[in-house]
Parts: structure tokens; C-alpha cells; sequence
């Protein structure tokens, strides 16, 4: 699943294209994706693209009657490629400019969206979002406080989008595992300081992964094409057995929420 970064990487890949830009049409080849897509994008025909923003793992491309908002899923991609360009399987939808640049989206498995958001509204599926974790909202204190009297584990909380956007389960292992914590351990038994760090690595992990363009999964390339590189760099994610880099202990690899977690038993406490 394209991750907090992959789609920032999406985002940076595409505004360039389009930001600007007039949508001429929009084709809708398959209205059923994990919402219905609204008859009314199409008011955003004739108008300006003026911003493409982000927020959590939705895109936003506003026009002046609102913003078409896209949402990649589990294997959701998006390319700009000449409105000509033949149409492949599970191409479901193109934003068409005048210029003759087309925004298309592809889904294999339709868990993505295209929704509608008009001026001075919230769709639903945003209005419990909690912080972006490369702001200032989003802190140590922040975190510990949202800690405060849990009994989950602490990789759940960090992944809780209403406590903190765009943590997904790569990332989440890997900033646990810079800040030393086992991603088993209570939520409510970890200190402020810890969580302070905790913090900091999750904004680190996360600048230093759009900088290097995503994590290439199976299902993610970016926007021009080109396969994202931080893979290379993960610490702990899918290094079941594997030495550690710190210590020499294995890995190991336990499941938590339904997610294979990944984490040294020596380093992190």
C-alpha cells in the first residue's frame, strides 16, 4: 500500500503537470471504487487547476467550485501521459487538460477513490484526521499525551490516523527502531522524553523517504515512472532473521493489528 511518502512523492511528481492547467474533461471509465465516484467532478471541467495540495493520504486538486480529491488505495497509481496514450487495464479514470496532458489514474484492485469536496466543506472521511506528522502540531508531547491511559501497543498508536496521519506499518517499525522502543511495549508505560524521540525519528524517517522518492513496493512507482530507492535504506522492515546492523541480534517479526512488525528483541526496549 503507497504509504504517506509515496504519495507526497505522487503529489510532487504530478503538480508540476498539471498545477495551472485547465481540465478540458473528465472520463470516468469505472464509477465503483471504494466509493462511488459523484457525477459532480465534472464541475470542475473548465476550470483551473489551481493547487495541488495533500493531506494524510488524499490529494487535492482544487479548482474555484471546489477540489477533486483522489485517494491511491491499496495499489492505486497515478501517471500524466498524452490524452492519446492507449489505454491500459484498469485505467479508470483520466483528467483531461486543455494542453493535451492527462492525469490518469490506475487501480488494480479499486480500493482508491475520486471524491468531491466543495469549497468550505469537510468530507467525512477527513473529519477525524488527526495531525500531519511534518508540522508543528505533530510532537512529542503531542504523542504522549494521546498515550496517556492506553493499553495498546505503542506501534498501534502511532498508526492511529487520529492520533497522527500518514505512520503506516514500514514506517512505524523503522522510526520505533531509531527511537530504541520495542513496538510491543503499552502505549501508556512509555515516558514523555521517549516519546519526544520517538517524535523527532518518525519526521526524520519520513522526510529522508520523500527525499529519496518513496519506498518501492510491488504495487508503487512514481508519478514519472521511476521506482522509489529508500527501500535500500530500511533498517528492520522485512529483515526477519537478518542480523541486525546495530547489534548483530536477528530481527524478529511479530504480528500486531494484523500487520507483520518488525524489531531487534537487544535494541529496542
Amino acid at each position: 500500500m503507497p504509504e504517506l511518502p509515496e504519495v507526497e512523492v505522487s503529489r510532487l511528481g504530478i503538480a508540476p503537470h498539471i498545477e495551472g492547467q485547465v481540465i478540458d474533461k473528465i472520463v470516468v471509465r469505472q464509477r465503483q471504487l471504494r466509493w462511488p465516484i459523484p457525477m459532480n467532478i465534472h464541475d470542475a471541467e473548465g476550470l483551473p487547476i489551481s493547487a495541488v495540495t495533500r493531506r494524510a493520504k488524499y490529494l487535492f486538486l482544487t479548482t474555484q467550485k471546489g477540489s477533486i480529491v483522489l485517494h491511491l488505495g491499496m495499489s492505486g497509481t497515478l501517471r500524466v501521459v498524452n490524452q492519446n496514450t492507449p489505454i491500459k487495464n484498469h485505467d479508470h479514470l483520466d483528467i483531461v487538460m486543455a494542453n493535451g496532458a492527462c492525469l490518469r489514474l490506475n487501480d488494480p484492485r479499486r480500493f482508491g477513490a475520486c471524491l468531491w469536496q466543495q469549497p468550505n466543506e469537510q468530507l467525512k472521511q477527513l473529519s477525524a484526521l488527526g495531525p500531519e506528522p511534518l508540522t508543528e502540531a505533530f510532537n512529542g508531547e503531542t504523542l504522549y499525551l494521546a498515550s496517556r491511559n492506553k493499553q495498546c501497543s505503542v506501534k498501534t498508536l502511532i498508526m492511529n490516523n487520529q492520533v497522527v496521519v500518514g505512520v503506516g506499518n514500514i514506517y512505524a517499525s523503522e522510526s520505533l527502531f531509531m527511537a530504541g522502543i520495542n513496538p510491543i511495549r503499552k502505549a501508556g508505560n512509555i515516558s514523555k522524553q521517549r516519546y519526544i524521540q520517538l517524535a523527532a525519528h518518525i519526521k526524520t524517517v519520513l522526510s529522508q523517504a520523500i527525499a529519496q522518492g518513496g519506498t518501492t513496493l510491488k504495487d508503487f512507482t512514481n508519478a514519472d515512472g521511476k521506482p522509489g530507492y529508500f527501500a535500500q535504506k530500511l533498517l528492520v522492515y522485512g529483515r526477519n532473521g537478518k542480523d541486525c546492523y546495530t547489534c548483530g541480534t536477528s530481527i524478529r517479526a511479530r504480528v500486531i493489528g494484523q500487520r507483520n512488525t518488525y524489531y531487534c528483541p537487544s535494541c529496542q526496549r
